[in-house]
């Protein structure tokens, strides 16, 4: 029995799909094969990019602005000279030093006002040997602004031992420095830069960044402190920034060279490789979606075909009883509606139950989750909305078909 305020086309799709209901059922099961596999799929490499990225982000900034690089311009022989001749057919290009960036506290405001910039954070770092009795290492210290520095790459799960804290004379260092030189925390370091500057820094903590190289080589301390040791009276090499869109870092970085004349390289062309394998990756995800959506959509009008062919007579009937064209059209387009989103949504529990079990079958050897996966309502939505309309666009054609019946003919079948 149906609800008397059910408008005629709703009462005569359902009764439809209830007297075919083994191919309801099998549509329905295939559309929600279809919504599952689109849903898990798509959090699964969501996840996947996610987990790259925050690895790949972890231990660096989204833009870094740097003094643009020294050049040598040719020399003309003179005033006298052919115009358009130089004075030697080689020219070298000079030595890089390590140089400060020029008015780096105005650079900083100005990057700091831009809208989509989260964090600004200066950092003055260069080449130094490391010595602890008779072993020697080469490393390279980051002076940097603790309170700023920390919120672009987050060292409160980074430290092994000791504290994050920098004061005058303190250096962090990493876990393969650490093991190498035989030091822990509270030990002294006698560092030596290339201007010939000396210090003696105690080590407050020693930190894993995930990398074995980096924990080799990085070393940080206070800002004054490296400016004092590379010589920088009171400047800086490098302006680390963050914003707010990871994707649109390159826009960013070529906006801020642009505008403020400095030399500024995005993750996104540091990692070029990994940002086109990230790239690739969607574009596959892409194509697995529309496939998987066509797919649906063609079982849908399929089946919408069939029962078209099967109700002709009924149709006939319908259309001599004096039912309009148009309340046949949306009948049909209704049964592929109830179709798409009646699976989608066993769909996406289909979706949703293979992220809880790939979350707690899939683990690393130490029973931690392979990578973090986030239930995103906004995805189970469009994924409703989405199969919705493929229904309806599926049925369209079958739909259009079942308008244009003839009730005569229809009715001698």
């Amino acid at each position: 029995m149906f609800s008397p305020w059910l408008p005629f086309e709703w009462i005569v799709a359902i009764r439809f799909l209830r007297e075919g209901r083994l191919q309801t059922v099998f549509i329905i099961a295939g559309v929600a094969i279809g919504v599952g596999v689109i849903v898990f799929m798509s959090s699964l490499l969501s996840g996947l990019q996610s987990n790259f990225i925050r690895r790949v982000l972890a231990t660096q900034s989204h833009i870094q602005l740097l003094q643009p690089q020294q050049i040598t311009r040719p020399l003309r022989n003179g005033p006298d000279a052919p115009r358009g001749q130089i004075e030697g057919s080689i020219v070298q290009p000079p030595l890089q030093q390590t140089k400060s960036i020029n008015q780096w506290q105005t650079v900083v405001n100005q990057v700091r006002a831009m809208e989509a910039v989260k964090v600004v954070s200066p950092v003055a770092s260069g080449p130094m040997l490391v010595v602890r009795g008779s072993a020697i290492r080469a490393v390279t210290v980051s002076g940097i602004e603790p309170e700023t520095y920390f919120q672009i790459v987050d060292f409160s799960d980074k430290i092994l031992r000791g504290t994050s804290r920098l004061r005058g004379s303190d250096i962090l260092i990493g876990d393969e420095l650490s093991k190498d030189l035989g030091v822990n925390v509270g030990d002294k370091l006698h560092v030596t830069a290339a201007t010939g500057a000396t210090s003696v820094l105690t080590i407050a903590g020693v930190f894993d960044l995930g990398n074995k190289s980096a924990n080799q080589r990085n070393t940080f301390t206070a800002l004054r402190t490296a400016q004092s040791l590379l010589d920088l009276a009171g400047g800086v090499t490098s302006i680390e920034v963050t914003v707010q869109d990871i994707y649109a870092a390159e826009t960013m970085a070529q906006n801020i060279a642009t505008s403020i004349g400095v030399d500024a390289d995005s993750w996104i062309k540091n990692s070029a490789q990994l940002f086109s394998a990230i790239s690739a990756q969607s574009r596959a995800n892409t194509a697995i979606r529309f496939f998987v959506g066509l797919s649906v959509a063609f079982g849908i009008a399929s089946v919408l075909v069939v029962s078209v062919v099967q109700k002709s007579r009924e149709i006939g009937i319908l259309r001599a009883m004096g039912i309009s064209r148009g309340k046949i059209l949306r009948l049909f387009l209704l049964q592929g509606g109830l179709l798409g989103f009646g699976g989608a949504l066993a769909g996406s529990g289909i979706g949703a139950l293979s992220l809880v079990l790939w979350q707690r079958l899939a683990r690393n050897a130490d029973g931690t989750p392979l990578f973090p996966m986030e239930f995103d309502s906004t995805m189970f939505c469009i994924a409703l909305v989405l199969a919705t309309i493929t229904g309806l666009l599926a049925a369209l054609a079958p739909a259009l078909r079942a308008a244009r019946l003839d009730p005569v003919e229809a009715i001698r079948g």
